[in-house]
């Protein structure tokens, strides 16, 4: 299955003290890189997305932006947690013994002490297992869409891989006719230049031109290369590195086509090739 780097996915969760919403963007990357965009309540989460995120994607660059916006009709009463009420104050009394100049604990250093207001502290466990289930949700959508974008991408690269078969196959049959017109015009030249035709050097020639033109090497490994490049795009797991490397091959040999050629049809192959590649390799860059 292929799966493109694109996608889209938003999310709201209503919970009792308000709305959480989340949006997932992503967009192609060598790697996974992730942008957070998270609210001053919701920075503490940070970890928990990002472990969440790096466990459902591979590569792309993917911004998350999570809000919480609370109800203005929701009255949440707080309450002191009276164990560590209790704890701070021993801990108070203990440092007023070694240290007596020191300043006591005010009431504002008291309620900002981790865990002293318990309502909190129930709410934190709570908006942390709500966090999770939205980007749980949000992942969801989000691999959904970059399926459908990665079916349409593969229907693209397949469409030009088919172009690239037939090019192949039109190429084939060109070579031989090559020579043959190759050693009617040496002939010509020779019974001109020579007015008798020196069958030896003919055959020389003809040999050394042979060898120079022979691109039955390159197209067999363009029809190697397009079979692989099949082979990946029905297979499972990332496949953007491979593709992207096959597309260097292809090009490759496409290049040497073109450099062997000595006829405008060879010639004429091979830039349409070198652009159907190119076409594919624009839209590799999205898969992961």
């Amino acid at each position: 299955m292929i799966y493109s780097m694109t996608g889209f996915a938003a999310h709201e969760r209503q919970l009792a003290t308000g709305v959480l919403l989340l949006e997932l963007r992503s967009v192609n990357h060598r790697y996974l890189e992730l942008q957070l965009r998270l609210d001053d309540s919701l920075r503490s989460f940070e970890p928990l997305v990002r472990e969440l995120v790096a466990g459902k994607l591979g590569r792309g660059k993917v911004e998350c932006r999570l809000s919480l916006m609370p109800r203005t009709d929701v009255a949440n009463e707080a309450q002191i947690d009276q164990a560590v009420l209790q704890q701070l104050a021993k801990m108070s009394a203990m440092v007023q013994q070694h240290f007596p100049q020191s300043r006591p604990l005010s009431v504002a250093d008291v309620l900002r002490w981790p865990g002293a207001i318990a309502s909190d502290r129930a709410d934190t466990e709570t908006l942390a297992a709500e966090v999770r289930l939205a980007l749980d949700q949000a992942l969801r959508e989000l691999n959904d869409s970059r399926i459908r974008e990665g079916a349409k991408l593969k229907a693209l690269i397949l469409e030009r891989l088919t172009e690239m078969e037939a090019l192949v196959a039109q190429v084939k049959p060109l070579i031989p006719g090559q020579v043959v017109a190759y050693q009617q015009r040496l002939t010509a030249k020779l019974q001109e230049a020579l007015k008798s035709v020196d069958e030896e050097r003919v055959r020389q020639e003809l040999m050394l031109f042979a060898q120079r033109i022979d691109v039955d090497e390159e197209l067999t490994r363009l029809t190697a290369h397009i079979q692989e490049v099949k082979r990946i795009l029905d297979a499972n797991g990332a496949a953007g590195k491979r593709l992207d490397f096959l597309m260097q091959e292809l090009n490759r040999e496409a290049n040497t086509l073109g450099s062997k050629s000595v006829s405008s049809e060879v010639s004429q192959a091979s830039m349409t090739l070198k652009v159907l590649i190119e076409q594919m390799r624009e839209q590799i860059q999205n898969i992961e």
